[in-house]
């Protein structure tokens, strides 16, 4: 199949980009290539995507509609992932335009090229942010998301709601993914992860949130490549519809699908993971919870593993270790 996917020079839209590619696919890659992290890192994956025979690249923002057109023609794209977005909650509380300019504009932009392309399933990035201040966990779809503490969620969340008008208007078959911390090896910078080991290996200390009291639904970058990968196939339609738990529209083909494995992990354990893989303990530099952040994120998985018969599954132990040897590896420490 034809693929175009914007963000191939981000961390998960290279990584579902090289799998598409191995499976034997056509991808169009579609980056702006912006300097929100190291600039080396992003030209680094593309390096690779571009040794890969059917590959192709567009760079250009998303609020240009003219360099997404372009992408389009080259492409011919019979499938849509929309990955590009302006991420980092701590970001959004000091660069608040940045968010409005690639999370609303952009995706806009998006939906008009899908609105025209009419492809066979356009599937599109949020994230469990979007949950909020919701205390009930763990969080399912069907869970009201109203009470976003962050301008990034408010942003995605906008963006689910502006991609399920298009889909009820123009038809378009839609899939909305919302991510739970995901992590693993070519992960951003700004990432607590790759934090942790740079400050670790260097003798730094860390900063730990929430004095480290919180815990996160991790999911190791693989497997949300697999769960998406499964979820193009799954167009929205009622003969998919799964009874009680569905997010299915009753308007239009569209629903929202978590990605993530449902077990939540203590913040102390991560970095515990991340002490044993290093073989080095980490000085620990307890802070207050920062503004916008949530205390604890858990995913119910139940929707995708009755739309794929998949639920990611890689313990954080294993995933914190392939991180490591990777970091090490690509940095010579």
């Amino acid at each position: 199949m034809r693929f175009l996917i914007t963000g191939t020079a981000g961390f998960i839209g290279y990584h579902l980009a090289q799998r598409l590619l191995a499976d034997g696919h056509f991808v169009t890659g579609f980056d702006a290539v912006t300097d929100y992290y190291d600039v080396r890192l992003k030209e680094a994956r593309l390096a690779k995507l571009a040794s890969t025979q059917n590959f192709r690249f567009v760079k250009g923002h998303l609020e240009d509609q003219s360099a997404l057109q372009r992408a389009a023609d080259l492409g011919e794209p019979e499938v849509i992932i929309h990955l590009a977005a302006q991420a980092g909650v701590r970001y959004s509380i000091d660069h608040p335009r940045t968010y409005i300019d690639s999370n609303l504009v952009g995706s806009w932009a998006v939906l008009e090229l899908a609105r025209h392309l009419q492809p066979k399933h356009l599937l599109l990035a949020s994230t469990s942010s979007v949950y909020g201040g919701n205390e009930e966990m763990p969080f399912a779809e069907i869970d009201r998301a109203d009470e976003p503490m962050s301008l990034y969620a408010a942003t995605k969340k906008s963006m689910e709601a502006m991609a399920h008008s298009y889909s009820h208007l123009f038809g378009v078959p839609t899939t909305t993914f919302r991510f739970f911390t995901v992590y693993g090896p070519w992960g951003r910078p700004d990432m607590a992860l790759f934090k942790f080991v740079d400050a670790t290996l260097k003798g730094e200390p860390i900063d730990v949130y929430g004095h480290g009291k919180m815990a996160r639904d991790f999911t190791y970058v693989s497997d949300l490549v697999e769960a998406i990968t499964r979820l193009v196939d799954v167009v929205p339609n009622e003969a998919n519809r799964v009874p009680e738990i569905d997010t299915l529209s009753r308007v239009a083909p569209s629903r929202v699908v978590n990605i993530a494995g449902g077990n939540s992990t203590p913040l102390m354990d991560y970095i515990g993971a991340m002490e044993e893989a290093i073989d080095r303990k980490a000085v620990l530099h307890m802070m207050d919870m920062q503004p916008g952040d949530v205390p604890a994120t858990s995913a119910d998985p139940s929707l995708l593993r009755a739309l794929t018969g998949y639920t990611p599954g890689t313990s954080v132990r294993e995933g914190v270790h392939a991180f490591v040897r990777w970091y090490r590896d690509y940095y010579g420490k």
